[in-house]
């Protein structure tokens, strides 16, 4: 993991601010999603992606009835019917 060497206090309702440069670098857009993760006793912060529920892809996603499937897992269920 790289340090960027910025330091952020949580405020009173547990927010915190990432800085704009951080988010120009990793084209993260005011409203955009984030996914939290934990790993030991580290939190990962990722920019959400919808992906397939089936192969876990994230290019070419629709939403199916509240489901995400990408367009190669349609194919092949249109294939097998």
């Amino acid at each position: 993991m790289k340090s960027t060497g910025i330091v952020r206090k949580v405020d009173e309702l547990g927010r915190i601010v990432l800085p704009i440069e951080l988010r120009r670098t990793l084209d993260i857009a005011e409203k955009d999603s984030l996914e939290i993760y934990v790993e030991e006793d580290s939190i990962i912060l990722r920019k959400y992606q919808a992906s397939c529920i089936f192969c876990d892809n994230a290019k070419d996603v629709v939403n199916f009835k509240g489901k995400n499937v990408c367009s190669d897992c349609i194919k092949t269920m249109t294939e097998k019917f």
